[in-house]
């Protein structure tokens, strides 16, 4: 019974007829599952943990080590597996703080190199046996070192073995093993997903972490983590009953906050006649099709990200690759010395626009036609996010939401949630800290489309459109206006957070022990409220009337998708790609 609803829940995947496992290997050094369990009622549709034990055991014997990128908890102690285990949790559908990608890639390094699970490495010892990583990519040029751990293996998993765990597997062959990104996504697709079933990191976030590494990796694996401003947010296109908020992570990742949701007093329409606003007619139409798919013009249904698309943008490969360089991403600008603030606006948002000669253009058209928001009135074509105090986040990731509210009758009591979407990036690359030998700009522009954003998952299950783009304007915190640094960062009590100048992370040493981050409670961490973002009607609250014309809600507590839709078009894959695992 329990194999057979192992077998209802993984769908279309394959499945080992012997261990009924799931699974890959995605070179012969690196293998990728799902999570494990122990406990019913998840070990009747999830990897049995014994099981899991037994074929690396068999397989490999002392030579494997677990890799856990769960903040949720791993659903067994680490007992249970000879406490060869490496902990570097952070929550689902995200990418990781960019500072722990250094620990994780020199730990397992240093693990397949023959060193000891603290990462340390065996410096000096010679190889014990010339192991190498298979080498059947056609694709893959790059020569393979030998592993001085004769029979050693890395296994990665996060919930599914897809996301966390493909955005690890794929970092460690673009950092250590020389390949390239689009050869290592290719890879880790072709092993652990069915065909026509999408990408095997499909999460645009995840994809552009994915080129942070490999800009890391070519950039001398130097990276530079400082506090981040966030001076204004711009948004096009912006519809009724929108939510703003900038977020960040806590508790060295495992969970993310809230830094500030935007009022609408804290808004400057410079295009009013937003679309929609129809109030329950518009959301009974929401209703019918919040659920569905985005589709680009031609009628074709996004279901994957495309790293080139998340990286450069649909045209940035013709003009951008031909030399081999990584386009810049953000632009440097300069904060106008001005007491007017429409003209302060007009020349950032000229520059995330790219029109830098149309800057007192802008300006006349801004002072003539923008008005500060009216509370009836709180959306527009073209509206300003201006914070009333400043917005500084202690390190360099930040994620931007955006969540769409329709509101029902007040007898209903309840709100519809017709767009979630999110995107994150970090302020070190956009930059161009690794092309600038690790002195990043201190200020700049992010900018991206609404069809880019993340969804809750990959590019799908955003809903319904909720702006047509945005650009978000951050500056490094302290820093003078000829671009030096020195400043300090203090929090709301006079406490010291961190420089300006931020905290240089540099990938430890072959012979030098690794940190890892503090697991979560392997029973089950509490469901993270920023975490949990569903499509669907919620329970309406006060606690934000002023953020949008729609209330502000509390999300149900429901589980963020089922087992059987986070392991669809999973298969198993053997060493050299067989989908029988012997």
């Amino acid at each position: 019974m329990a194999s057979l609803l192992r077998q209802i829940v993984a769908g279309p995947r394959a499945k080992h007829e012997e261990t009924g496992l799931d699974l890959c290997y995605v070179t012969s050094k690196i293998i990728a599952t799902s999570g494990p369990s122990q406990t019913y009622p998840q070990r009747a549709y999830r990897n049995p943990l014994d099981r899991l034990v037994s074929f690396l055991d068999a397989k490999h014997g002392d030579g494997w080590a677990i890799w856990e990128f769960r903040a949720e908890g791993t659903g067994y102690p680490d007992e249970a597996v000879y406490n060869r285990i490496r902990h570097y949790p952070w929550p689902d559908h995200h990418p990781p703080p960019f500072r722990i990608v250094p620990m994780i890639m020199a730990s397992m390094r240093n693990w397949l190199a023959g060193g000891e699970l603290d990462g340390s490495g065996v410096k000096g010892k010679g190889a014990e046996g010339g192991n190498k990583e298979a080498e059947d990519s056609k694709e893959t040029e790059t020569k393979e070192p030998e592993d001085k751990g004769n029979n050693r293996v890395v296994v990665v998993h996060c919930k599914a073995g897809k996301g966390r765990s493909g955005s690890m597997a794929c970092s460690f062959l673009i950092a250590e093993r020389g390949w390239k990104p689009e050869d290592a996504l290719a890879r880790f697709t072709e092993r652990r997903m069915r065909p026509k079933f999408g990408a095997g990191v499909s999460i645009p976030s995840q994809l552009r972490w994915i080129s942070y590494v490999d800009r890391w990796t070519r950039g001398g694996k130097v990276y530079v983590d400082r506090p981040v401003e966030i001076v204004e947010i711009h948004v096009w296109g912006l519809r009724h009953g929108v939510k703003v908020a900038v977020e960040g992570f806590a508790e060295e990742g495992k969970r993310i906050e809230v830094v500030h949701t935007f009022s609408r007093e804290e808004r400057i329409v410079v295009e009013g006649d937003a679309p929609g606003g129809s109030g329950f007619k518009e959301m009974l139409s929401d209703m019918a099709k919040y659920g569905l798919p985005e589709e680009e013009e031609s009628g074709e249904v996004i279901e994957d990200a495309d790293y080139e698309g998340v990286v450069e943008g649909k045209d940035a490969k013709k003009d951008g690759e031909k030399n081999g360089e990584t386009p810049a991403k953000s632009k440097t600008i300069a904060i106008p010395q001005t007491d007017s603030p429409m003209e302060v606006h007009s020349a950032r948002l000229s520059v995330a626009t790219g029109d830098d000669t149309s800057q007192s253009k802008s300006t006349t058209n801004f002072q003539d036609s923008s008005s500060f928001a009216d509370p009836m009135e709180p959306g527009g074509q073209a509206v300003i996010f201006k914070p009333s105090k400043p917005i500084v986040i202690d390190h360099g990731d930040v994620n931007i939401t955006v969540e769409r509210r329709n509101r029902a009758p007040a007898s209903l009591g309840l709100t519809m949630v017709t767009a979630v979407a999110h995107v994150w990036f970090n302020t070190f690359f956009e930059g161009n800290g690794p092309e600038q030998g690790g002195k990043a700009d201190n200020s700049g522009v992010f900018e991206i489309e609404w069809d880019k954003l993340d969804g809750i998952r990959g590019l799908s299950q955003k809903g319904t459109r909720a702006c047509d783009r945005l650009s978000v304007v951050w500056s490094v915190p302290g820093t003078s206006g000829d671009g030096t640094s020195g400043a300090v960062v203090r929090d709301a009590e006079g406490k010291i957070i961190t420089t300006a100048a931020g905290v240089t992370i540099r990938e430890p040493g072959e012979d030098s022990p690794v940190p890892q981050m503090e697991p979560a409670n392997w029973k089950g961490a509490e469901k993270d409220p920023v975490a949990q973002k569903h499509l669907g009607l919620r329970a309406e609250g006060p606690e934000s009337e002023s953020v949008s014309k729609a209330s502000s809600v509390k999300s149900e507590d429901v589980d963020e998708g089922g087992d059987d839709e986070s392991l669809k078009g999973v298969k198993v894959s053997g060493p050299l790609g067989e989908d029988v695992l012997d």
